[in-house]
């Protein structure tokens, strides 16, 4: 089988994300780290997932990053393109959503394209353009507060529109659940209209699908994991993808285990929590590590229980102490200094016998699969919505959990293990 579905992510976790979702739909899945050089051999798989560190740095990096990207899975021979952004529209005024959708529909050369970051299972809705989290508007959650992406309008139509010189529309909920020829008619009226880039409503699963098929003639799409939900359908019925099972499989590894959490979102402190009851945990001192002693502190603290079971290290902090660490050091200096962190001591643990590691957070996961020298993943069985158990490629494997910050039950931690091969 050839490659069809070429996906490009913005971060790691996303990335992961958006695999889960193909997988658990039966498409062998392959996720790559960093913009693949043009030798790269082609892994056998379904669907590619190319994922980038690109959801924060300049635009303008953002969009070469994107295009390389695309070049390759062009020369890979895919047959659609997904790009993966984050299921809160994590971007700016200046993007970097809408910069990249548009330099990748120029070099496809199309004229229209979704942006659709619902995905119901995990609370996120649209509706009549509006992104909810749960209950919430997406204004009215900690996103609100993000320290480099702050959400302070839920109405996805406007926030994309400040990020791209086109018309931006909506297919309003009425229209998605009339089916998907209703929704192919109005992807017809948009287009004549000059939109580019058109925000459906999604408030169940079964509007992914339902968008999923409609979008099937699309050369580009873009939105979270859960639009990916309904593209394996249509190339099983052109024939190309077989009803597979065991796409999920991986090898077993064996080895010490560990968590590492550097997200500051609701979700992974309540993880952090609930972890910090059963295991040992090590929290990050900003000050340390701004003096250059922070991680060596932590792995020497990790050595001496890493026999005993995953103990847990953590930089993740209260939006207010974030803020109070940014005010003091710079917000990207506070964010880097982490990163390094969390690299430097994901190095040390590996080189201490762990084979086994759970990392928590979008920024925290690229840094330390990058210092791992991780070039790619097989994606495997789920461990919660939208997080997968992972196997790295390569001489040495090792088990790996990358989760976005947002995600998991309170449990995920000591759940994560268990699902892990």
């Amino acid at each position: 089988m050839s490659l069809l579905l070429g996906c490009i992510a913005d971060d790691f976790t996303g990335a992961t994300d958006l695999c889960n979702t193909l997988v658990r739909r039966g498409m062998r899945t392959i996720q790559l780290i960093d913009a693949p050089p043009a030798d790269l051999p082609v892994p056998e798989a379904d669907a590619i997932t190319i994922a980038l560190k690109s959801r924060t740095c300049p635009p303008e990096e953002a969009v070469r990053l994107s295009l390389q990207s695309l070049e390759w899975l062009r020369r890979a021979g895919a047959r659609q393109f997904l790009f993966k952004y984050c299921s809160t529209f994590d971007s700016t005024a200046k993007g970097n959503i809408g910069p990249v959708a548009d330099a990748l529909l120029d070099a496809l050369g199309s004229d229209f394209t979704i942006a659709c970051p619902a995905f119901p299972e995990t609370g996120r809705t649209i509706y009549m353009g509006h992104l909810f989290v749960g209950e919430s508007l997406l204004s009215d959650t900690h996103m609100r507060h993000h320290p480099l992406t702050p959400m302070t309008d839920s109405n996805l139509v406007r926030v994309l529109a400040q990020q791209t010189p086109h018309k931006t529309g909506l297919v309003s909920c009425p229209t998605v659940a009339a089916g998907a020829e209703a929704v192919r008619r109005r992807f017809a009226e948009l287009r004549r209209e000059g939109v580019r880039h058109a925000v459906p409503d999604a408030v169940e699963d079964a509007h992914l699908e339902t968008l999923g098929e409609a979008c099937a003639d699309l050369k580009l799409i873009t939105g979270g994991s859960g639009i990916a939900l309904g593209l394996p359908a249509n190339f099983r019925r052109q024939g190309l993808l077989a009803d597979a099972t065991g796409a999920d499989a991986l090898a077993a590894i064996e080895g010490l285990e560990a968590v590492l959490a550097g997200s500051c979102s609701a979700a992974t402190l309540g993880q952090i929590e609930e972890m910090a009851k059963h295991r040992p945990a090590f929290r990050l001192d900003p000050a340390r590590l701004a003096e250059g002693r922070g991680a060596a502190d932590a792995l020497a603290w990790a050595r001496e229980r890493l026999a005993n079971g995953p103990p847990l290290i953590y930089a993740s902090a209260p939006p207010e102490e974030v803020k109070a660490v940014q005010a003091r050091l710079g917000r990207e200096a506070a964010g880097e200094l982490v990163e390094r962190a969390m690299a430097e001591i994901a190095r040390g643990l590996v080189e201490a016998g762990v084979r086994r590691l759970v990392v928590a957070g979008g920024e925290t996961s690229g840094a330390v699969v990058q210092a791992l020298g991780v070039k790619g993943l097989r994606i495997g069985p789920q461990i919660d919505p939208g997080v997968p158990a992972t196997v790295s490629i390569g001489e040495r494997p090792l088990a790996l959990a990358l989760k976005s910050g947002n995600f998991g039950a309170r449990d995920f931690f000591l759940k994560a293990f268990e699902v892990m091969p």
